[in-house]
């Protein structure tokens, strides 16, 4: 963990046995493994950071491309003139005041107001 090997670890234990003794030492067990909880706790949360800002850092890059082979690509090939729509070419408003389907030639008058599920198959 830290580059202690166990017999190190083994050697502080028995002097915090015999310095702190056994009636103290849960309690100090206790505080100690809080602050390392702390720490680790400290040390997640600036970790998480870095990631957060050198993923920022990607995303502003990759969209930095993007923009750049966007740009290229509307030089290489410019976009035609879209279709200007009038209200000439909208159709009707329904009777009811919603959207109306398209309704086929073929269907009865029986059959348009039957939801399409229902309807014959021509």
């Amino acid at each position: 963990m830290f580059g202690i090997d166990s017999s190190e670890l083994l050697v502080v234990a028995v002097l915090a046995l015999l310095f702190i003794g056994p009636k103290e030492l849960p309690r100090v067990l206790m505080t100690v493994g809080r602050w390392v909880g702390q720490v680790r706790g400290y040390a997640r949360h600036f970790t998480s950071g870095i990631e957060n800002v050198i993923r920022e850092a990607e995303l502003e890059e990759m969209e930095r491309r993007w923009r750049e082979e966007n740009e290229r690509i509307m030089r290489e090939f410019p976009a035609l003139e879209a279709p200007v729509v009038t209200g000439q070419d909208l159709p009707p408003p329904a009777a009811e005041g919603g959207l109306t389907e398209p309704q086929t030639e073929d269907a009865t008058p029986d059959q348009r107001h039957l939801p399409p599920e229902q309807r014959e198959l021509p």
